[in-house]
């Protein structure tokens, strides 16, 4: 058999599979060497094929696919520093744990390391960003090898799902002629035609031993507090929601935990604490005795000091991917096992406690704190608070909110409180970087629709060439950019107290003109001039193709904004603490 024979059989026996394993989605970007790969998978009927261009937006791009899916997507990329620009989307999708299955071409062993153009060294690329990496044998048509293409494709996307997903990593090298046989029956397999080796993962879960130790601690304690960072889990709202109440534990909720917008019960969930938790008389009230902690860390930094002041009570950190989610050096026990079903074999073990003054206290207090922030909507001008707390009423039922990092993602966590819309929140919470937004927001459009992103105008520029992927797949998307003209989330930081380098190092104003860009990108572009103006873009919109909405902003303006803010609050819960144990 020819070498064109071989390279078609291997890499069609390795595609084949890649579908049996479930992988539906591929983004490739164009490439000499990934020539054979990406001609193959262009002829499987059950692979939805995205062509982009730009190898780091591509990688994004295949990152937000893969967490509106919950499932693997592939990317592929030719040899050399093409594929050193998958980087920054692999460490956000290991920290996130997002399943990529990341396809590298390479040139063969003997053009390694002799001067041979576009070769890099590309074993273990990505270090320890990836959970697995493989060094594929170059393409060969022997059974054995056809075997081994398929078990490995197979083990790959395994383990990219497998808790905590993950990236992996598989090297292919490949000698010219680069041109595969695309016959008729390129993926008819020679046996077990509907997949090589199916893995099956169980969910962890405890003895029941094990639930009844923790019943009765968390039954010796009446003050626990119930903390639930970015966590993906159709099943994990009615079930936190359900223990919460068994035990009368109040439940803060991360704007990413999906627990603030659902048709859920939100009784007990706690949406106002990023500004109570900030005031020393609040936290001195609201001391727990115990605390349990699902998903990753929250946004809220006031909730993150909140916690390491408390780092005496026990800490009970409940992991379904055995990772270990712990800056804070707090916890007290690390259990591995799955989120829902712990809530729920844990629920079973308890009796409901009937004294609830702990979580009152914890909902009145943040009640106050949500009435006193609404007057936010008493603001005429342009703000970005009140941008985030007129979303909750704006957005339409079963939409995508998408937001970016920074200080979007924090005025996401201070206004957008508890509604029964049903609006699924995203964001890039891994690594926290502003890069790749775009990207990341219009792959997950491509299964999430309507999509809304908003992002200040730093992030829209780090990723302004991800808008080619609205063009080029014809994606329904609205973009909100908040312009302050720089970083804004540096006026809240140390930094701001030394002005003589402030705005050249930090405040870094672009003074750029997103229109002319947006339109290039076959978008429509709308600078928004008031709040009328804003909400009759924002829902007169028939949700066709990109659309993009500049508010603009005063970075001095929305600091004091939210300083007064935080200083109201502040006056409102100390009296009615006050009153309180005056009455007492």
């Amino acid at each position: 058999m020819n070498h064109q024979q071989a390279l078609t059989d291997y890499l069609a026996a390795f595609v084949a599979e890649l579908a049996y394993s479930g992988v539906q989605d591929v983004v490739i970007s164009p490439g000499s060497r990934s020539t054979p790969i990406a001609l193959v998978m262009a002829e499987h009927p059950n692979l939805n094929l995205h062509v982009h261009v730009d190898e780091r937006s591509a990688a994004y791009f295949a990152l937000g696919i893969a967490k509106a899916k919950q499932n693997p997507v592939a990317i592929l990329c030719t040899s050399g520093t093409a594929a050193a620009n998958y980087y920054p989307a692999i460490v956000e999708a290991k920290i996130s744990r997002v399943p990529l299955v990341v396809l590298t071409a390479d040139r063969p062993h003997e053009l390694r390391d002799v001067g041979a153009p576009q070769a890099i060294d590309q074993i273990h690329l990505y270090g320890r960003q990836v959970k697995w990496f493989a060094e594929m044998s170059p393409p060969d048509h022997k059974e054995e090898m056809i075997r081994y293409a398929r078990m490995v494709c197979a083990r790959a996307a395994a383990t990219a799902i497998q808790h905590p997903a993950g990236p992996v990593h598989l090297n292919f090298p490949l000698r010219e002629p680069l041109i595969p046989d695309l016959h008729e029956n390129l993926f008819e397999l020679t046996h077990r035609k509907e997949g090589y080796v199916r893995i099956e993962e169980a969910r962890l879960s405890l003895s029941e031993d094990q639930f009844e130790n923790l019943a009765a601690l968390l039954t010796s304690k009446r003050k626990g507090l119930i903390v639930c960072g970015p966590i993906d889990d159709t099943e994990f709202a009615e079930a936190v929601v359900e223990l919460g109440m068994k035990l009368k534990y109040p439940i803060i909720a991360d704007p990413l935990s999906q627990l603030r917008s659902g048709p859920h019960n939100q009784a007990g969930i706690i949406d106002g604490y990023d500004t109570f938790l900030r005031f020393e008389d609040a936290k001195e009230e609201l001391k727990p005795e115990v605390i349990i902690r699902f998903g990753a860390m929250p946004v809220s930094k006031a909730l993150t000091i909140f916690m390491k002041e408390n780092r005496e009570v026990p800490m009970i950190v409940v992991d379904g991917g055995s990772g270990w989610r712990d800056p804070l050096t707090a916890a007290s026990e690390m259990i591995y096992c799955d989120e829902s079903v712990f809530c729920q074999q844990l629920g079973q073990q308890l009796e409901v406690n009937k004294d609830a003054s702990y979580l009152q206290t914890w909902t009145h207090i943040n009640q106050i704190a949500k009435q006193s922030l609404s007057t936010i909507r008493d603001v005429s001008e342009l703000s970005e608070g009140k941008l985030f707390h007129l979303l909750t009423d704006i957005l339409p039922s079963e939409s995508t909110l998408f937001v970016g990092n920074s200080m979007p993602i924090r005025d996401l966590d201070t206004f957008f409180f508890n509604n029964k819309k049903n609006i699924k929140i995203m964001g890039n919470r891994g690594a926290n970087g502003i890069d790749g937004i775009v990207s990341t927001a219009l792959g997950a459009a491509t299964v999430a629709e309507p999509l809304y992103l908003v992002l200040g105008d730093l992030t829209f520029f780090h990723d302004l060439n991800g808008l080619l992927a609205a063009k080029l797949f014809k994606l329904n998307v609205t973009i909100i950019v908040i312009n302050n003209n720089g970083g804004g989330i540096f006026s809240f930081l140390p930094q701001s107290e030394h002005p003589k380098h402030f705005e050249l190092l930090f405040g870094t104003p672009l003074d750029i003109e997103f229109g002319p860009v947006v339109e290039m990108y076959g978008g429509s572009y709308y600078k928004v001039s008031g709040w009328d103006n804003f909400e009759q873009k924002l829902v007169h919109n028939n949700n066709q193709g990109l659309k993009v909405l500049e508010v603009s902003t005063e970075r001095d303006r929305n600091l004091k904004e939210h300083r007064d803010l935080w200083k109201y609050v502040s006056r409102e819960i100390s009296n009615v603490l006050k009153s309180g144990k005056n009455e007492d």
